[in-house]
């Protein structure tokens, strides 16, 4: 409660909003449906997510509409469809963008791929391709866990902490061995970069230097969007966010990939997803209905 009462209003809506997606085919349900403006049946999306099992889809799709980011509409008894909300619809920048820095940003295994160079068929070392819903949710999967993205925030509002010095401020309520885990984590995942001083200290960490790495500063047309969102405001006002809007660093060309994720497992095959559409105009509502949207009816 402590660290709830510690963060500030907008960084607790980005927070559960990315709790909200985070659970594992969320966005791969959002994205394939967001390619259907008319909706699907349970049937078509089964048939769009083939690696998926009828116990992996249906508690999706309920969950899903009871946050009031998909809707059920029974045409007729037989005839139900599930298809994204205004509000879905809306979340739909925060998706891009997190497809977008996936593919940006996190590792890729080199695999053997044919392109044509001056007429010829070259056989190249490429980056594996990965669907834009499976960048997403592994891009997600860095930052949606307990404590990451407060801990993100405050690096970069404060500049460099030490590991105590960030759990005192940050999380004055939690131990130690709550606090150190996540840290250690950003810092594998390259999100987070510690300097350990020449000096000696008296506590265990004190001294060692966190700063936030440029993987994590890209971050930044996530966090946008999501707080757009989450705060009932349109995309457009994204960029005027007072943390994450101004760009530190300029743009260059990537030479690499910067952050490390292993990609969950899965038994899905390599399939094509279709790409969604550009989010259409959504209805306004009121910040204090975004968790709280009724849907049209039950979900299956």
């Amino acid at each position: 409660m402590a660290a709830a009462r510690a963060l500030s209003p907008d960084l607790r809506r980005v927070a559960e909003t990315l709790e909200m997606i985070a659970p594992r085919w969320s966005v791969w349900m959002l994205m394939t449906l967001a390619s259907e403006p008319k909706g699907l049946r349970y049937t078509e999306i089964q048939s769009r997510l083939p690696w998926l099992i009828a116990s992996q889809i249906t508690p999706r799709v309920r969950a899903l509409c009871e946050t009031g980011l998909l809707e059920r509409t029974e045409v007729t008894h037989r005839h139900v469809t599930y298809g994204l909300t205004d509000r879905g619809r809306a979340l739909l920048p925060t998706l891009h963008a997190l497809a977008e820095y996936g593919d940006q940003h996190l590792d890729k295994e080199l695999v053997e791929t044919t392109i044509i160079m001056e007429g010829k068929p070259q056989v190249m070392q490429l980056p594996e391709r990965i669907p834009a819903a499976q960048n997403a949710e592994d891009a997600l999967a860095l930052i949606s866990y307990r404590h990451a993205t407060p801990l993100l925030w405050a690096l970069k509002e404060r500049g460099p902490f030490s590991i105590v010095s960030l759990r005192k401020t940050l999380l004055p309520g939690y131990s130690p061995s709550a606090v150190y885990p996540p840290v250690h984590r950003l810092i594998d995942d390259r999100l987070v970069s510690v300097r350990q001083p020449v000096w000696p200290t008296g506590a265990e960490d004190e001294g060692m230097e966190l700063r936030l790495t440029d993987a994590a500063h890209a971050l930044a047309p996530v966090y946008r969007a999501a707080s757009a969102w989450a705060s009932g405001r349109p995309h457009k006002d994204a960029a005027s966010h007072p943390l994450w809007g101004a760009p530190r660093l300029p743009a260059a060309a990537r030479t690499g990939q910067w952050a490390a994720h292993q990609a969950r497992q899965s038994t899905r095959p390599a399939l094509p997803v279709a790409q969604p559409p550009a989010p259409a105009p959504a209805k306004t509502w009121r910040p204090a209905d975004l968790f709280s949207s009724p849907t049209t009816g039950p979900c299956r």
